[in-house]
């Protein structure tokens, strides 16, 4: 089976395969080139051949459809790894819209074949509750980049990226020093099969004790639409609506990190609760 993530194959990635998982052949293939430089782009633009996102670093993605090209212009130089995550990310959800999917700013991980998506505002300690349930052998499917096939949630590059804090609490990940924006703990995952089924979505937020409050419809589509991987009309109008139809839930904890084993066993009597409806 080729090698890639977010549901394409990639080349021109060597020295990072680890972080790869098996994509089918049929996948749209794409090769990956890196230049170092500083982007000369005023503006970005999506449409359905081509795409150019400007990187906060000072860079860009320039992603051809009918060359089946990301080239990265990145102001130093980068690794395959780093290419991989984070970098990947941006040009995965433009690649999958064009393949008729949805993306989402979120994590997953899977229980019994169910899957639940993991949101997460900025150190809301999204990574840190993927990473714990990780290290209890949960099969954690993605971290920052959710593509969405239908109900199937697309597995991602195999690695969690941490805070030092966070890494250090939970005794994981490695440093990888400077990667974007931020100093980077980097924590590797296992194998995936990817054949989960999205069940649910899972808002993570900070509260006074460990509790899930079940979100009514109006407030899941306000949450998902802001968390959506691109601010572009869904490639399929439908998307969105079927997306938000799913369960979903705010599940707060304290600031502690005692608290996050209370609330990762949570998160698993919701993946294996099997929803049918929304509340």
């Amino acid at each position: 089976m080729p090698l890639g993530a977010y549901g394409i194959r990639l080349s021109g990635l060597d020295g990072a395969a680890e972080l790869l998982v098996e994509v089918e052949p049929e996948a749209p293939a794409y090769e990956v080139t890196s230049e170092v430089g500083r982007t000369e782009a005023e503006a970005e633009h999506v449409d359905d051949g081509a795409a150019l996102l400007r990187l906060r670093s000072g860079g860009d993605i320039r992603i051809s459809r009918a060359e089946r090209r990301v080239r990265f212009r990145i102001p130093h130089p980068v690794r395959a790894d780093e290419l991989v995550h984070p970098y990947l990310a941006p040009a995965a959800a433009v690649i999958a819209r064009w393949m008729g999917r949805e993306s989402m700013h979120a994590g997953a991980f899977t229980a019994g074949g169910d899957a639940l998506g993991i949101v997460g505002t900025r150190e809301a300690g999204k990574s840190s509750t993927l990473a714990y349930l990780a290290a209890q052998g949960v099969d954690v499917l993605c971290d920052d980049m959710l593509i969405v096939d239908g109900d199937r949630p697309v597995p991602g590059p195999r690695s969690i990226d941490l805070r030092a804090d966070a890494a250090e609490r939970l005794g994981a990940g490695e440093s990888i020093g400077m990667t974007g924006a931020r100093e980077r703990w980097r924590l590797r995952l296992g194998p995936t099969d990817g054949a989960a089924v999205l069940r649910g979505w899972v808002f993570l937020a900070w509260g006074d004790r460990v509790e899930a409050r079940s979100l009514p419809g109006a407030e899941r589509l306000a949450r998902l639409a802001a968390e959506r991987g691109l601010r572009l009309p869904p490639a399929r109008p439908e998307a969105l609506l079927e997306l938000t139809s799913l369960p979903a839930w705010e599940l707060s904890r304290p600031r502690d990190w005692a608290s996050l084993p209370e609330a990762a066993d949570l998160l698993l009597e919701l993946a294996s609760a099997r929803p049918t409806g929304a509340a």
